[in-house]
């Protein structure tokens, strides 16, 4: 078990028949015209609430839902999500109209064991992103006892992440522990060789993890439209391709600094490009010291897809988030693809850092071979760039 659930209570220590429990679920999920378009954050929901169901508890379910634009905005209502929940649990399902309002505590009230009770949208209440304590305390109200499943929003000191915990006696849900020991196994002391590959848009969205995880992989391999940074801190040019001119020095220090320690940190050396950032343009392959000054990269190419693949191969332990390239596109999608399937097939420690990478190895239908899928991509990131989530923090500070 990793360090980082030191002193954190899990479910094994709960009696939870006939109580009133609040989980913190993570249903945070796309919609589009009410209806939910990717169901993963519900289906890793599930466990936890089945097993405290199967326990005798009342349930009483919170998670937030997008970005509101004020309390009631319907297009984000957590009722087709709860709707889709209950598709996947033997159990009654109810909805609140409210959050700790008068229907949600009446429903409350009337809950019988082994019942579910959605609350609403936990962001029509501004006290929930505020971490107001007010609001903690309402929520806490409605409960006996507090479980923390929701890893994806435990980075934020939200009030139902780090203020009901501190009111009433707080565990960790089955999902957040598996997340948290098994990121948390690359934290602690990863079997090796361990490599990393990154990618996505923007190397600023990933530095601080990068500084991290350069001072602890043995090989770093970068993809995606970040990878066109390092490429101009290499001294290449990139043509039209998108990279961050604020971030090229400095990435050309920690590049130096990596290679000085002894990681070897691999960038494309062909890229699929094309004259438009458009699904239908036509894809070239070239060279990434030949790439036209009116063409932008799309894709790692497939010299360096190989590449990658041989290094995840190799590796006792992978960690990947962030895709190569644009792979919703079928034609920018072989990078991504060809990493995928690398780390299907590694017989290593493979984890998958969520968001993007997560739903890649989904559409490749690829994510039951590896060994661990996180529901958080930001979470995970921040996690292994060794900060504390305020929601593990809470789980250790909290009442007997």
């Amino acid at each position: 078990m990793s360090t980082l659930l030191a002193g954190v209570r899990r479910l094994d220590d709960l009696s939870p028949a006939d109580v009133r429990v609040l989980v913190r679920s993570d249903l945070n999920v796309p919609l589009r015209n009410g209806e939910v378009v990717d169901e993963l954050r519900i289906t890793a929901s599930v466990p936890t609430l089945a097993r405290l169901l199967d326990l005798g508890a009342r349930v009483i379910v919170a998670s937030h839902v997008g970005r509101p634009s004020a309390y009631g905005d319907p297009a984000t209502s957590i009722a087709p999500i709860a709707a889709r929940l209950g598709d996947h649990l033997a159990a009654r399902v109810h909805v609140a109209g409210d959050v700790v309002g008068p229907d949600a505590q009446s429903r409350v009230a009337s809950l019988g064991a082994g019942e579910v009770l959605v609350l609403e949208n936990l962001r029509w209440e501004a006290g929930e992103t505020a971490g107001d304590a007010a609001f903690a305390a309402e929520l806490a109200d409605l409960c006996d006892v507090y479980v923390n499943d929701a890893f994806g929003a435990s980075h934020r000191a939200h009030a139902s992440i780090s203020g009901v915990p501190r009111l009433r006696p707080a565990y960790a849900g089955d999902l957040l522990f598996a997340e948290i020991d098994a990121l948390g196994r690359l934290l602690d002391d990863p079997p090796r060789p361990y490599a990393a590959v990154l990618g996505g848009a923007k190397v600023s969205d990933k530095l601080v993890v990068l500084e991290n995880l350069l001072s602890r992989v043995d090989v770093l391999a970068v993809g995606g439209a970040m990878a066109y940074t390092f490429l101009v801190a290499e001294g290449y040019d990139v043509g039209a391709s998108r990279f961050e001119r604020d971030q090229v020095h400095h990435v050309g220090v920690l590049v130096r600094e990596a290679r000085a320690r002894g990681v070897e940190v691999l960038l494309p050396d062909d890229a699929v490009v094309a004259p438009d950032f458009d699904e239908h343009a036509p894809a070239t392959v070239c060279s990434v010291s030949e790439i036209p000054a009116d063409h932008v990269g799309l894709d790692i190419g497939p010299k360096t897809a190989a590449r990658y693949a041989s290094a995840i191969a190799d590796a006792a332990s992978v960690f990947w988030n962030g895709p190569m390239g644009v792979f919703e596109w079928a034609s920018f999608s072989h990078g991504t693809r060809t990493v995928a399937e690398a780390i299907a097939a590694c017989a290593g420690f493979t984890v998958v850092g969520g968001g993007d990478s997560a739903a890649a190895v989904r559409a490749f239908g690829l994510d039951t071979k590896i060994d661990h899928v996180s529901t958080g991509g930001g979470a995970s990131l921040e996690l292994l760039e060794g900060k504390v989530l305020p929601g593990i923090a809470a789980l250790r500070q909290q009442p007997a």
